[in-house]
């Protein structure tokens, strides 16, 4: 997958909300986030300009420097919430969903509306750093892979 522009974010490929609210992560991601390993993934809210999401897993969250967000919800790491449901914790949201082992992740229609999100959305999956990667949604990255020469892979 690309790179949009030299030193730019790495594109893993796109991700098509199906009608039975289904999102599903392109191979890439899964192999490099290892996503799959705990059946379940954590989405928090994304950036004001990406919209979409962020994903990430307890191993990869708990041991960083974000750790904190675990410690002090404890609800999230012991899956107490109901899935789905977010926590507002410093200016993000956060909640965890399952994963299946082929990376098909199940919204439902609370999610939905958290998140702004709409079937037929095609989110731009992105790698954001080795704690989670993006599902953006709106900006204009999005803008610049619709008008993308090369080939991104849709899921």
């Amino acid at each position: 997958m690309p790179q949009m522009n030299k030193g730019g974010k790495f594109i893993f490929g796109k991700s098509l909300i199906r009608d039975d609210l289904t999102i599903h992560l392109p191979t890439q991601t899964l192999t490099e986030y290892h996503a799959t390993v705990e059946e379940k993934v954590y989405l928090f809210t994304g950036s004001k300009v990406t919209g979409g999401f962020c994903v990430t897993r307890k191993g990869l969250l708990e041991p960083s420097k974000l750790g904190h967000i675990l410690t002090d919800n404890p609800a999230l790491p012991n899956y107490k919430t109901t899935e789905g449901e977010f926590i507002k914790y410093k200016g993000r949201s956060y909640c965890w969903v399952n994963i299946s082992e082929n990376g098909v992740i199940q919204l439902n229609q609370q999610i939905m509306d958290f998140l702004n999100l709409n079937i037929g959305m095609e989110l731009l999956s992105i790698r954001s750093n080795d704690i989670a990667f993006t599902m953006g949604a709106t900006a204009p990255l999005l803008e610049r892979a619709d008008n993308y020469e090369g080939e991104i892979k849709i899921y």
